[in-house]
């Protein structure tokens, strides 16, 4: 799969399936949508959903999906597989597929993800793709996984912990501005000789440490998440009896 994300969770293996297959659940931690409705079906069928992404105040893409799961497999782990398509003309994202793996481990759970896409407009969206839509979905997608961890082991809500991130980017942002504000206006004047040096070292420490200290712990992160896969994965098989929705 083109995308791989992972991280681990010490979190009971029912709860975590829960929060993850629950649409109401896993509309509030994963950044990627907006929206996630399950679609009526019988009892022998996969279950078919509908997803939007509100890209931004004026427009909002939609699509559907179908997945399938296995909660009791020999090895003790489970499986979620789907695919998806959204057909709007305006998503660079046609259609996909992916899953997610649930593998106890210790005392909590390694919750990992696997998934690739087809992007549209021929080369130009293969271009736009690989410049900036498959980077930000990789990192939108360990963000989540990430708020997802927060939520089990600090019990900070997702949409706290989303606030937490707001307010750390803003003093970021807030503090790196100032700092090289003040670099660039000749900060070591006011100081006289003895500050033409620790001052200009001090403001370039604070524009860096806003830049590159690591986010607090209630915090969501995508650097936390493994972003490569340990070793050649596979998709499950259950994938292949799933078929892209139109």
């Amino acid at each position: 799969m083109g995308l791989y994300i992972e991280t681990h969770v010490r979190a009971d293996l029912d709860e975590l399936w829960a929060r993850t297959q629950d649409p109401a659940e896993h509309r509030r931690w994963d950044l990627r949508f907006t929206e996630i409705r399950n679609l009526p079906r019988a009892d022998d069928e996969p279950q078919h959903f509908r997803y939007a992404t509100r890209v931004l105040p004026f427009l909002t893409l939609a699509g559907t999906g179908v997945s399938a799961g296995e909660k009791e497999r020999p090895d003790g782990t489970r499986t979620s597989a789907l695919r998806f398509s959204c057909p709007h003309p305006l998503s660079l994202l046609a259609d996909g597929s992916g899953y997610w793996r649930y593998v106890p481990d210790g005392d909590g759970v390694r919750f990992l993800t696997g998934y690739d896409y087809r992007p549209r407009w021929g080369a130009l969206g293969a271009f736009a793709d690989r410049l900036v839509l498959r980077p930000l979905m990789g990192w939108a997608t360990a963000w989540s996984f990430d708020r997802l961890r927060i939520w089990f082991e600090h019990g900070v809500t997702p949409e706290r912990a989303r606030r937490n991130w707001l307010a750390e980017l803003t003093l970021r942002a807030l503090v790196a501005s100032a700092a090289c504000a003040a670099l660039a206006s000749g900060p070591a004047a006011p100081f006289g000789p003895a500050g033409a040096f620790p001052v200009p070292l001090l403001l370039a420490s604070a524009a860096g440490a806003a830049l590159l200290a690591p986010p607090l712990p209630r915090t969501p992160a995508a650097r936390r998440c493994l972003r490569t896969a340990p070793a050649r994965v596979r998709p499950p098989r259950l994938l292949r009896s799933l078929e892209t929705p139109r």
